[in-house]
C-alpha cells in the first residue's frame, strides 16, 4: 500500500491506481506529525511532497513498515536522509523534469521586478490608473544587465541560457564546482560569492538547501550587493534571511526582490507584503500541467522500480 500525502494531477492519480493500493490524505493539506508516523506504520511506501517535514522519528519508530519514500520534487532537505539510511529506507526524488519551468519563472520574476509589473497591476485593479504618461512607473531594462547566478546546477544553467541568449545579459556565476559546464562558454565564474554580489545588477539564487546554504543571503551578503540591485529566489526559502532582506529594501540598499519561496512557508514576512518593490509568488516554480504530471510519473517510475526489485533511477538515499 502507498500512502499519498497530497492530491496529484488526475492523470498521475489514475496511473498510480493502476499499480498500487492507495491511501489518500483527506483534503489537500499537509499531514500532521502524528499522521506521518501512522503512515510510516501502515504503508509500504509514502509518496510525499516538499511540504511534508519527515523527521528521524518516522524512520526510527519500532513498528515502521515503510520501505521506500518517493518524493514529489527535487529538493530533499525536508527529509531526514541520515535517519532513512540508518533504517534502510530508500528515498527517491524527481530531478530534471522541472528545470525549464523553474528557469522560466526566475526570468518572470526578474522582469516583473525591474518593469514594476506587480505595482502596475495593483494600481490598475485598484482603480488608481489615470492613463498613460511619459514618467509613469518607469522601470529598468533587463537586457544588458549583469546577472549573478548562485548555483550552476540544472536550473542555474537554464537561467543562464535564457538570460544571455534571450536578453543579452552578461552572466557571472558562483558555484561549488569551479568550472563552467560545456555549452556555457559565455558564463564567467566569480572567485567568491562576495565577488559575484559586488558585480551583479540582478542576483538569482539556484543553490540547494543544505546546512551550508541556510541563510546564505544574510545581512552581510545583502550589504555587499550593488546598491539598487535586485534579488530573486526560486531555490529554497531558508537560503534567504527574510528579516535582513526587508531591512535592505527599507534602507534602499536593494532596489527590489522577486520571491517564489519563503523561510517559513506558507508564512511570508509581513515586512514584504506591503512593499511595492517586491513581487511575491506562491511557490509556482514547477506549476505547469506538463511538469507536475511529469513529476508524478517520475515518482511512479521510482516506486515501480523499487517494488520490481530494481534500483530506482532517482535514488538519493
Amino acid at each position: 500500500m502507498v500512502w499519498v500525502t497530497r492530491r496529484l494531477p488526475k492523470s498521475v492519480e489514475r496511473a498510480l491506481e493502476e499499480h498500487f493500493t492507495l491511501r489518500w490524505q483527506r483534503g489537500d493539506v499537509p499531514l500532521t506529525p502524528d499522521e506521518l508516523l501512522r503512515a510510516f506504520r501502515e504503508a509500504d511506501a509514502v509518496l510525499c511532497t516538499v511540504t511534508d517535514r519527515i523527521g528521524a522519528e518516522c524512520f526510527a519508530q519500532p513498528h515502521r513498515r515503510v520501505e521506500v519514500v518517493a518524493n514529489f520534487g527535487v529538493g530533499v532537505n525536508h527529509l531526514a536522509l541520515d535517519a532513512a539510511r540508518a533504517a534502510g529506507v530508500m528515498v527517491t526524488n524527481t530531478p530534471d523534469v522541472l528545470t525549464e519551468d523553474t528557469a522560466d519563472l526566475a526570468l518572470l520574476l526578474m522582469l516583473a521586478v525591474l518593469r514594476r509589473a506587480g505595482e502596475g497591476e495593483r494600481e490598475l485593479r485598484g482603480g488608481r490608473w489615470t492613463g498613460w504618461r511619459p514618467t509613469h512607473l518607469l522601470g529598468a531594462r533587463l537586457g544588458g544587465k549583469t546577472l549573478g547566478i548562485v548555483g550552476l546546477g540544472r536550473i542555474g544553467r537554464a537561467v543562464a541560457r535564457r538570460a544571455h541568449l534571450g536578453f543579452g545579459m552578461h552572466v557571472v556565476a558562483w558555484t561549488r564546482t569551479p568550472r563552467v559546464p560545456d555549452g556555457l562558454g559565455y558564463v564567467e565564474l566569480a572567485p567568491s560569492l562576495d565577488a559575484l554580489l559586488a558585480r551583479a545588477d540582478v542576483v538569482s539564487l539556484h543553490c540547494p538547501a543544505t546546512p551550508d546554504t541556510q541563510r546564505l543571503m544574510g545581512a552581510d551578503q545583502l550589504a555587499r550587493m550593488r546598491r539598487g540591485a535586485v534579488l530573486v529566489n526560486t531555490a529554497r526559502g531558508d537560503v534567504v534571511d527574510e528579516a535582513a532582506l526587508v531591512a535592505a529594501l527599507e534602507s534602499g540598499q536593494l532596489g527590489g526582490a522577486g520571491l517564489d519561496v519563503y523561510e517559513r512557508e506558507p508564512e511570508v514576512h509581513p515586512g514584504m507584503l506591503a512593499r511595492e518593490d517586491v513581487v511575491l509568488l506562491p511557490h509556482l516554480g514547477s506549476a505547469t500541467v506538463e511538469t507536475r504530471e511529469a513529476m508524478g510519473m517520475r515518482a511512479l517510475a521510482n516506486l515501480l522500480a523499487f517494488f520490481d526489485g530494481t534500483d530506482p533511477p532517482d535514488r538519493v538515499a
